[in-house]
């Protein structure tokens, strides 16, 4: 799962900030003791008295107390003053404080001061050095002293540092085999063996680098100086060393340069390799130039000269974050683009674009105010920043795993077994649709949580006075209330619809359903559908503090009105259940309903979907249909009369229907739905010109049409094979008689034989192009083909026709 690109330079912003309060922090406290011991009020004035410079700076600063002074004094005498003119010198002065251009000019005007005075006071303790006055209580610098106690500082820095490169480097192996373990696994288990990986590896580095401080500090306390005691500059730089490479340790973790298997997010080993160097060489530089070097430089030196120091490395890290930051801003630019494009949701799409666009300029901002902010009010500014960031830190930290981890599981799809697929084919349809959206609402609400603690921790909002209040509590109890609501009512109608689908699966032990079944539960089906998705909606409302009295009066008034007004809707569904009710009709019978024969394809409570036979699709309201005729219940006939000739036999004729039913049994693909023998009511009509006897054979509903057409080739072969012949329409002619009574006469001309030739008659021992002709008045009797192609022949009996004086 990949990792949106501008998480990788969030920790690179974020250290920054992490790193320097905290050593401004550690070096107050590590050398507020000795400064309280050591430094001499008396000598510091001295010096400054000395030079003139100083001298004049502080003529200045004391002038500026003096003010300040008499400025308070005037102050406490205005307590008494009237209320009204307090509460407006109040007021001007919270006016002025929420001034946001007043505050940035004082600001600057305070850094600007502030650069200023530390650069005078460090030029004015370097000039200083190794001089001495007279009224002065400092000893002499001791330089044997101090190369003595730098070469048991350099012991402990030696001793640690190669303890924790050997510990590191004994440590590898057990690093590579949890990144080997992590990446021959790609199960279902692969996001939580990947996460015990990675926290045990942190836990394993963090131990690496406290055994590497205990190596220094044994070496401290019995390698150099005074055995059982260790100096405070070696005690201040194993502290610093421990916080210090802490903070690498979880940069390690991030992007594991060296270990792919133990990265918890998709980037290249270029790229791990990349930040990774860069993040460890800012946050090296910061730590032990604020954590170890200014406060011996406090201590040895000059206080000044230490917080000239301290500015020098603050600028130096700007600017070199600064560079970075330019240097990466097409590339991540580009990545934050491509990342949008893949983007689950549009609206993470368009936060990506944004952050494409502006992300430079936020970092940039962010590094500036930090240095001004270190530099114009560290006592008060620092700890408010080291909080902000840590917070901001953690909260994108955690949120970026955890989004990590949804979309992760948003690209899985969830596979069921087999027989559970087999029992409930859409369940796993149906949370396939279900989960990947839940995942993404709850990365939704991933990111709102994320952005208000940020606002949170730049004191834009109060998320804990918020959550405390009345209000919050009540928000808070509204969305889990909403949110169980929801999971209860998906819950309901997953179990319901899968006990549905159980019953009408044929894998099912019950078998396969029958179709009455398979009509009422999937009608059921949407009726609980219905049902669930009205009462969810109706609690959700109530939960979020919508009164639904009204709103259930004013649908039960609407559905009155539309009772009224649509009462062909009404009938429709009144008929509708009736016709459920009764068992009517099923999917897949084939009916007669309102006028239209064929096969119901849909039922629902207000009409039912009919394919005829020429496979249009009729949609029947039950309001139109009056008579529902199914001819798939239990059993069907297939009634048939066949009519014969006057002169054949009926009992001969009744012998050869047998004849084809026996014939007709004899088919193994008909014989099984054929339920009972053949019955022959008898003689039903003596027509113009047939005998008709009528059969039924009775057989399973739905095949009667078929076993009727097998049949009716059966019994026309049989009658053709017993010579009984099937009476059908033909035309007599009649020549007519002249006044005598005598008729005309019909020259009828016999042919021996015909042949065919290219679709034309021709007599025998004629030529192809010769055609014989009939005489003149004489008729035939001839069947013409549909197509034209073929020449009128004679039929096989020919007439022979003479005068009345003729017979």
């Amino acid at each position: 799962m990949k990792l949106s690109r501008w998480l990788r330079v969030l920790p690179f912003i974020m250290l920054l900030a992490l790193m320097m309060p905290t050593a401004h922090a550690a070096s107050s406290d590590a050398s507020s003791a000795e400064q309280q011991a050591q430094q001499t009020p008396y000598a510091t004035l001295a010096d400054m008295l000395e030079n003139e410079q100083t001298r004049q700076q502080l003529i200045d600063q004391l002038r500026q107390l003096a003010t300040q002074q008499s400025d308070s004094a005037a102050g406490e005498s205005s307590e008494s003053a009237p209320p009204a003119e307090s509460q407006k010198t109040s007021a001007d002065t919270s006016a002025e404080a929420m001034s946001l251009p007043r505050q940035v000019a004082s600001i600057t005007q305070s850094f600007a001061e502030n650069v200023g005075s530390m650069v005078t006071g460090a030029i004015a303790a370097i000039g200083s050095l190794g001089s001495s006055s007279a009224v002065s209580s400092e000893p002499a610098f001791d330089m044997s002293a101090f190369l003595g106690a730098l070469f048991e500082f350099a012991l402990v820095v030696v001793g640690t540092v190669v303890a924790f490169f050997i510990l590191r480097r004994l440590a590898s192996p057990l690093f590579a085999r949890a990144g080997h373990w992590v990446q021959r696994d790609d199960g279902p288990s692969y996001l939580l063996k990947r996460t015990v990986a990675i926290v045990l590896s942190l836990l394993l580095d963090v131990v690496v680098i406290l055994l590497a401080c205990v190596v220094g500090y044994a070496i401290g306390l019995f390698g150099a100086g005074d055995q059982g005691s260790i100096a405070t500059r070696q005690s201040l730089f194993i502290n610093a060393f421990a916080i210090i490479e802490i903070v690498k340790a979880l940069i390690r973790m991030v992007f594991a340069a060296r270990y792919e298997g133990l990265r918890p997010f998709a980037m290249s080993a270029e790229v791990a390799r990349y930040w990774n160097t860069r993040l460890a060489l800012l946050v090296g530089f910061i730590g032990y130039g604020l954590m170890v070097a200014v406060p011996i430089i406090n201590n040895s030196v000059s206080l000044a000269l230490g917080q000239f120091a301290s500015l020098v490395i603050m600028v130096l890290a700007w600017c070199y974050a600064l560079s970075v930051i330019l240097s990466n801003r097409r590339d991540l630019h580009d990545r934050l683009l491509e990342s949008a494009k893949n983007a689950s949701l549009g609206f993470f799409a368009v936060l990506q674009r944004i952050l494409a666009k502006t992300w430079h300029l936020w970092a940039i901002a962010y590094f500036t105010v930090l240095l001004v902010m270190s530099q114009v009010e560290p006592e008060q500014a620092l700890p408010y920043i080291v909080r902000a960031t840590v917070q901001t830190l953690l909260a994108f930290a955690i949120g970026g795993i955890v989004s990590a981890l949804l979309t992760r599981l948003i690209g899985q799809r969830v596979m069921l077994p087999e027989n559970m697929r087999s029992r409930l084919p859409l369940l796993e349809k149906r949370l396939n649709a279900y989960v990947p959206n839940a995942l993404k609402v709850i990365r939704v609400i991933l990111l709102v949580i994320v952005a208000l603690v940020v606002l949170d921790a730049w004191r834009v909002f109060d998320l804990t006075g918020w959550l405390a209040s009345e209000a919050g509590i009540n928000t808070v109890a509204m969305i889990v209330h909403v949110a169980i609501i929801l999971l209860i009512s998906a819950l309901i109608w997953v179990t319901l619809a899968s006990v549905i689908e159980h019953r009408l699966s044929p894998e099912t032990g019950g078998g396969e359903p029958s179709a009455r079944e398979k009509t009422l539960l999937s009608l059921f089906r949407n009726a609980i559908a219905i049902a669930i998705v009205t009462l969810t909606v109706m609690i959700v409302l109530s939960q979020i503090g919508i009164n639904i009295g009204p709103l259930i009066a004013g649908a039960g008034v609407l559905g009155l009105a539309i009772g009224f007004g649509a009462q062909k809707l009404v009938q429709d569904v009144i008929t509708g259940v009736f016709i459920q009710l009764e068992n009517a009709m099923n999917t897949g019978d084939v009916v007669t309903a309102g006028g239209v024969v064929g096969t119901a394809e849909r039922l629902t409570i207000r009409s039912v979907g009919i394919r005829d036979l020429s496979g249009t699709y009729h949609v029947v309201p039950f309001s139109s249909v009056d008579v529902v005729s199914n001819y798939m219940r239990d059993f069907a006939y297939h009634v048939g009369e066949y009519g014969i000739a006057y002169r054949e036999n009926v009992d001969y004729a009744i012998e050869q229907l047998h004849k084809a039913f026996e014939a007709l049994k004899a088919d193994e693909n008909l014989a099984p739905n054929i339920l009972e023998d053949m019955t022959v009511p008898g003689v039903v009509a003596l027509a113009d010109s047939s005998v008709n006897i009528r059969i039924m054979i009775k057989c399973a509903p739905g095949t009667q049409w078929g076993i009727g057409r097998a049949f009716n080739k059966l019994v026309k072969e049989h009658f053709d094979a017993a010579g009984i012949e099937i009476p059908f329409p033909h035309t007599t002619l009649y020549f007519g008689q002249d006044k005598n009574g005598g008729a005309p006469p019909a020259n009828i001309h016999v042919l021996d034989g015909y042949e065919v030739l290219e679709g034309q008659a021709s007599a025998a021992g004629q030529t192809p192009a010769g055609k014989a002709s009939p005489a003149p008045g004489a008729s035939t009797s001839s069947r013409k083909e549909d197509d034209g192609d073929r020449e009128r022949l004679p039929d096989s009996d020919e007439v022979d026709g003479s005068d009345d004086g003729g017979r």
